[in-house]
């Protein structure tokens, strides 16, 4: 439902914003899942939509303050304009539709995985939330990226500052570094989530 509401947005703030119901959607699927993959990652889903959500937020708004409008209609094309923009935003975006080697692919695997061996009909369910996230958002991506520049206005956007980029490549960073070695964060979730899980089944 988050993403199908998502897909509707003209602004780009609030598509980010339900895009964030329907990613803490899989980690109350991994809680209720009940099981020690899709509870670690429930929980490693959660660090990493801080990181992509949050980094999404801040993209939309640089670009905010350069052209004070969020509507998707009012770019198009700005790709051209200010090329080092795209590739954090195309980066972050892909990292938040769960592409393999970034953040949130690490996250939503555990959860399927938890949620497919306790009853498979939850993850083939989850699934098609996975298809509708990357739907949206790179529909998203092309509306406002690529094609022709279609306003004036876009043609002198300022490209992101030394400073901006210092704010998003940590982020960025953290985003890779969890895509391809999570497990130091795997072994810190571990203890408490069996503790969990032990609780649940015992009730």
């Amino acid at each position: 439902y988050g993403s199908l509401v998502a897909m509707v947005q003209t602004d780009i703030k609030r598509l980010v914003a339900y895009s964030s119901v329907a990613h803490l959607a899989f980690v109350i699927l991994g809680l209720f899942a009940g099981n020690a993959a899709g509870v670690n990652g429930a929980v490693l889903q959660m660090l990493n939509h801080g990181f992509s959500t949050g980094a999404l937020f801040l993209l939309v708004g640089m670009i905010y303050e350069r052209r004070h409008t969020r509507l998707i209609s009012d770019y198009g094309g700005i790709a051209k304009v200010v090329p080092l923009y795209t590739f954090f935003f195309l980066y972050v975006t892909l990292s938040s539709i769960g592409m393999p080697g970034l953040n949130n692919f690490v996250g939503e695997f555990l959860v399927l995985l938890g949620a497919f061996q306790a009853k498979p009909i939850w993850g083939i369910l989850a699934v098609l939330g996975v298809i509708l996230s990357a739907v949206y958002m790179l529909w998203m991506v092309e509306r406002v990226f690529f094609g022709t520049v279609q306003h004036e206005e876009n043609k002198s956007l300022r490209d992101l500052g030394l400073r901006e980029v210092l704010v998003l490549a940590p982020l960025c960073l953290a985003m890779l570094w969890i895509g391809l070695y999570p497990k130091p964060l795997i072994k810190m979730i571990e203890p408490s989530t069996q503790t969990f899980v032990k609780l649940i089944q015992r009730n």
